[in-house]
């Protein structure tokens, strides 16, 4: 849908984005995710045609923004970090202007504008200056807005920022709905809400493309193995013997929680599934064992380590894991 081939761009001497090369395909929800000054803005910019790249091409369902500008751009809805909204105009005088300057025809204007004002909850405040609304509307006004022309593509830039915790539920949850017909770009510094929203997710650094996967695959890409929880109540002593008989065990950590309670860190061999035999080495015990999950890292944690490698390329050690 989406083709992005040895994008670059610069700024006099400055290279805001070096050589960047992804695909974005349909029916999907992606996380554009990046320090400040990665390049995420200005990649965003020349996707949608609002800035030109030094090198390299984009193209939309095969429309190059060269040679075909027109239907480049009827593929793209577009909401900046800043609504491009007009605080003297009323949502509904706003969004039949923003139609006709994106070329809906005159005789659907009305009725895309009621439309879109119905899906994202904006009816009742058509007649509202938009001067007079809160963060939370204004962003929805600008998603509105993006959605006219219905294009099949719709990139959100920081779409959360500034707003509080029930706005911010109320954005994801349009944003969700949006998936179902529409295929999304979400740039965000909340992690939380990438994790949740996204089912793919790439990541830059100082304008390079240094790894992209679904959140799973992300979240093991440091990890190596997954590591083992326990928490089990019993004797330092008596937890070390019972695991000195289970097979498949690597690495072990202890950290004490209370006099008779400790939780525990696993590390199993490669390729050994050690939880049946743990279980019933504690159970023939009599040794509680509280609980037991996987751990296998965060999002965050990879975010930060990426990052901290300033731009180091991953992508090949995660297909080798997928």
């Amino acid at each position: 849908m989406i083709e992005v081939k040895k994008l670059v761009k610069k700024y006099g001497n400055h290279v805001a984005v070096d050589g960047l090369t992804f695909s974005i395909d349909k029916g999907r929800v992606y996380g554009f995710l990046g320090p400040n000054g990665a390049g995420k803005t200005t990649t965003m910019n020349i996707i949608t045609g609002y800035l030109a790249a030094t090198k390299g091409s984009v193209t939309v369902n095969g429309y190059d923004i060269l040679k075909n500008p027109e239907e480049f751009k009827k593929s793209v809805g577009y909401l900046p970090e800043l609504p491009p909204v007009y605080m003297d105009m009323t949502v509904r005088e706003y969004l039949l202007f923003t139609a006709e300057l994106k070329g809906v025809p005159k005789k659907e204007r009305q009725i895309q504008t009621e439309v879109i004002m119905s899906r994202v909850k904006l009816s009742h405040m058509a007649d509202r200056l938009i001067a007079n609304l809160s963060k939370g509307y204004r962003q929805r006004v600008g998603l509105a807005q993006a959605i006219l022309g219905f294009p099949e593509t719709i990139i959100l830039d920081e779409p959360m920022v500034g707003l509080d915790p029930q706005q911010i539920i109320e954005i994801r949850q349009l944003i969700r709905s949006l998936a179902k017909n529409h295929t999304v770009i979400l740039s965000s510094h909340i992690l939380a809400e990438v994790r949740e929203l996204c089912d793919y997710i790439l990541i830059i650094a100082k304008g390079r493309l240094v790894a992209q996967d679904t959140p799973e695959n992300l979240e093991r890409l440091f990890s190596g193995r997954d590591t083992l929880c326990l928490e089990v109540k019993g004797t330092l002593d008596q937890i070390k013997q019972i695991l000195a008989d289970v097979r498949g065990i690597e690495d072990s950590e202890f950290s004490r929680k209370a006099e008779d309670h400790y939780e525990v860190k696993l590390t199993p061999k490669e390729g050994a599934d050690i939880r049946e035999s743990l279980f019933f080495a504690f159970a023939e015990r009599r040794c509680p064992l509280l609980s037991l999950y996987e751990d296998n890292g965060s999002l965050e944690d990879v975010y930060l380590k990426l990052i901290q490698e300033g731009g180091k390329r991953h992508e090949s050690r995660l297909q080798k894991r997928a």
